[in-house]
């Protein structure tokens, strides 16, 4: 079973549909005991770094996250869920992230050219930097769609794919077993499929 996390931050609806079109045995729970069960975890979100921080803390699921990430279960953050993930985020302030990942969540507004809108909201194509488990069924060049005004710093050693707008953006991330994408791969057509199918493929036996 894949556990999707639910601490009150994220429209669910269309990466369950997501998932369950991939086949993925899925269930949204805030219940510890059925993600320390899951064989895996997704970690989902949309809004405010801090809301959702804070929420995830209150509700004691960020020690379960971290439990189960230190015992070398696999981890997805999507869009929010995998800013929270780092170190920390300087949206309106500066606030701490799970940490799991090295790294800062940084605004777009001055690190883009003034021309670009913000939030960027649209299909860019990927461009790889490292190999990584959610890339085996894309290739470079895919498009995904994303929806955000805030991105993580590219210089973070866990970057494995970008997007250009007006300056490379970090696009996904992975260092061993927590991964993450800032774009939204339940909004991102058969390549958002084909990435959420790696990350719930089950590992074969050796």
């Amino acid at each position: 079973m894949i556990a999707v996390v639910d601490y009150g931050v994220g429209n669910l609806f269309s990466l369950c549909c997501s998932l369950e079109r991939i086949g993925a045995d899925a269930k949204v729970t805030s219940n510890p005991d059925e993600i320390r069960s899951a064989e895996k975890i997704i970690l989902p979100g949309v809004g405010a770094f801090a809301d959702a921080a804070k929420k995830l803390r209150d509700s004691g699921l960020d020690k379960v996250i971290l439990e189960q990430a230190a015992a070398g279960k696999e981890i997805m953050g999507i869009c929010l869920g995998m800013q929270l993930l780092f170190e920390k985020s300087y949206e309106f302030g500066e606030h701490t992230g799970l940490g799991l990942l090295k790294g800062s969540v940084i605004p777009m507004d001055g690190t883009i050219p003034a021309e670009l809108k913000i939030p960027h909201i649209g299909w860019n194509a990927l461009h790889f930097t490292k190999d990584s488990k959610l890339l085996k069924y894309i290739k470079a060049g895919d498009c995904v769609y994303f929806v955000h005004s805030f991105y993580v710093d590219p210089g973070a050693e866990s970057v494995v794919a970008t997007a250009e707008y007006g300056k490379f953006v970090t696009a996904a991330v992975q260092c061993g077993n927590v991964m993450g994408c800032q774009f939204h791969p339940e909004k991102s057509g058969e390549v958002g499929l084909n990435i959420l199918r790696a990350f719930c493929e089950k590992e074969e036996a050796i």
